[in-house]
């Protein structure tokens, strides 16, 4: 049964819409508050909200814009509710505001159930698309799994073989160059295979997690950061960046996403030049930043990352699945967070990810 929520001020319109709603099938939830319409919200993210324009506390506008920052309700079908005598808002700056329609009062009952209708058929269908996106990606790795997985597997069969047959021949120092990339090749099919299998098994709603001691949280950052660059021979291009802060993430997806970060920065740029790490934070948010001066991405690209693509992979000869960037782009929502990309070809790359400070402005959730 479809969740629908109703803010309005109006009582006796409350009771009409909540009737008419009921009756057609849908669980209603009613408030004539703003601010204790955005708790229910948060509470409990319904499948669509109605929400009045004009209210004492909260008008339908800020309601909106406080779901739409947040990573939890940014997605949510949202329709605003006005009479022309009360407020001038016109369809245009309403859905300039962000919202997904407009009804004006007075209305009927079956303009009503239409606009409810619609909107819900839009959520489904834009959950049905994020879903094949999802089974899509499950066929992109299947596909490229012998690639990836064998790769690296042949060069420690290959490497050890060499070892097994000319051990009396070979100088102490090649033994060792050959131990050191049997062990590079093992570390990277380990790291492959890892991050398939969070990626198949990670959990659509993991529980809470207390926010990282901001101390903690730059001793991880800094040593996976590191890691990459180490990994990669290119300790002296890293930079890190701004001040600890108390990221609301556990210490091992934290961990997982800042090496996988780094390490597509090192991977898509030349040596000597600089890689930033940087820990920040704005009114209502934490962020961590990750940018390169490498090749960068086209536009159709970054569309495609969603599929965890490899690009250009004849050209270049990058290494590992090319699903970096999605299981960034997984945990970091898993945790109630959003990750944004800007890139264009010859200039470099910046990946933004921000978490809502609770507890600071309108629509952080306590």
């Amino acid at each position: 049964m479809k969740h629908i929520l109703i803010i309005d001020d109006d009582r006796a319109l409350l009771q009409a819409l909540e009737a008419t709603l009921t009756l057609a099938g849908y669980e209603v939830e009613v408030t004539d508050s703003g601010q204790d319409g955005l708790r229910r919200a948060y509470e409990r993210v319904p499948d669509l909200i109605l929400c009045d324009i004009s209210m004492p506390d909260l008008g339908g506008t800020t309601v909106l814009q406080a779901l739409r920052v947040d990573p939890a309700t940014q997605n949510l079908q949202v329709v605003l509710m006005t009479g022309k005598a009360r407020n001038e808002v016109s369809m245009r700056s309403a859905m300039d505001l962000g919202a997904d329609d407009y009804l004006e009062k007075p209305f009927s009952p079956d303009a009503l159930l239409r606009c409810v209708a619609s909107r819900l058929r839009r959520r489904e269908l834009g959950e049905h698309v994020a879903e094949k996106t999802y089974e899509d990606l499950r066929n992109a790795l299947h596909s490229t799994l012998p690639h990836e997985f064998f790769t690296p597997l042949a060069g420690v069969l290959g490497l050890a073989e060499l070892l097994r047959q000319d051990i009396d021949r070979l100088g102490r120092e090649e033994m060792l160059g050959m131990i050191r990339d049997i062990e590079r090749s093992g570390r990277r099919l380990h790291r492959t295979l890892s991050n398939y299998l969070r990626l198949l098994d990670l959990e659509p709603d993991p529980a809470p997690v207390p926010p990282l001691d901001p101390q903690t949280a730059w001793d991880l950052v800094s040593a996976a950061a590191m890691a990459a660059a180490e990994r990669r021979d290119r300790a002296g291009d890293l930079r890190l960046e701004g001040t600890p802060r108390p990221l609301p993430i556990s210490e091992q997806n934290l961990s997982t996403i800042i090496e996988e970060l780094a390490d597509n920065a090192f991977s898509y740029s030349r040596a000597g030049t600089p890689v930033s790490v940087e820990l920040g934070g704005s009114e209502g948010q934490w962020t961590v930043r990750v940018a390169d001066k490498g090749r960068g991405m086209t536009e159709q690209q970054l569309q495609r990352i969603g599929l965890f693509h490899q690009f250009d992979r004849s050209t270049y000869e990058q290494q590992g699945l090319g699903l970096g960037l999605a299981l960034v782009k997984r945990l970091v929502e898993a945790h109630g967070g959003s990750a944004s990309i800007v890139s264009s070809p010859g200039t470099g790359t910046v990946v933004t990810l921000a978490w809502p400070r609770r507890g600071a402005g309108a629509g952080a959730r306590t």
